[in-house]
């Protein structure tokens, strides 16, 4: 399995060797200082840049927990066999979370980035009440598939307008440094929820986790709402720009 997404990583390096070069490729930083020191000093000199990597950080956390340990909960929680999740999980989740970014992405023209933020962020967090369901009834195969796609598919939608606020953010003039920043940060909260999924679980159970993971998405949505004309400047700003 591992040679085979070697192979298929492969596809995506052949795919970039043959891609043309850009038209006018953007001018290379003359120093360390132009490359680092600059994009960082142009962000947090904004007003509210603080609160802007606390939303980052807080946006996808939620989903970020209920994801930490799906595998895990779905065969050792459930009982579902490695080839049912493996099949279920990953073929239809996949396939759930590309159709939500397009899908999200579609609606994000008509609703604009704050609306789409908003009503994604709520879905992401309600989503992860099918988890709760399976915790607290018997297994069955549909009941998991259906909890698979509507998951992936709403956090399909929020990751489509998560990576659109993480554009608009970004000055164009350092765009590679600032985004390759907003994203590690957006990351963090993947990387350290694991440990303390497992305490939780280990703690409460499988059914108060999943539950929990709701409460842990209300946060960043209500700091969105509460920075909504920030969001709405920088909006504002980027279609200026385009």
């Amino acid at each position: 399995m591992y040679l085979l997404m070697a192979g298929l990583m492969g596809i995506g390096i052949i795919s970039l060797l043959w891609a043309p070069e850009a038209e006018s490729p953007a001018r290379m930083p003359r120093s360390m200082e132009e490359a680092i020191l600059g994009p960082l000093r142009d962000f947090f000199s904004r007003p509210g840049a603080w609160w802007l990597l606390l939303l980052i950080v807080l946006y996808k956390l939620g989903d970020a927990f209920a994801g930490s340990l799906s595998t895990t909960f779905l065969i050792r929680g459930v009982g579902f066999s490695a080839g049912e999740v493996g099949l279920v999980n990953k073929t239809l989740g996949l396939a759930a979370t590309i159709v939500g970014a397009l899908f999200g992405g579609t609606l994000m023209v008509r609703l604009g980035l704050y609306r789409s933020l908003l009503l994604f962020g709520i879905l992401q967090g309600v989503s992860n009440l099918g988890y709760w369901i399976l915790a607290v009834t018997p297994p069955h195969l549909w009941t998991m598939g259906a909890t698979i796609a509507v998951e992936n598919l709403c956090g399909g939608m929020g990751t489509a307008a998560f990576v659109a606020l993480l554009m608009t953010l970004c000055n164009r003039s350092f765009s590679a440094t600032q985004y390759a920043l907003l994203s590690a940060l957006a990351s963090v909260g993947r990387v350290y929820v694991g440990p303390s999924s497992g305490y939780l679980v280990e703690a409460y159970g499988w059914s108060a986790f999943y539950l929990s993971t709701v409460v842990v998405a209300v946060p960043g949505v209500v700091l969105l709402w509460a920075m909504r004309n920030t969001v709405h400047r920088y909006e504002a700003q980027a279609r200026a720009a385009a």
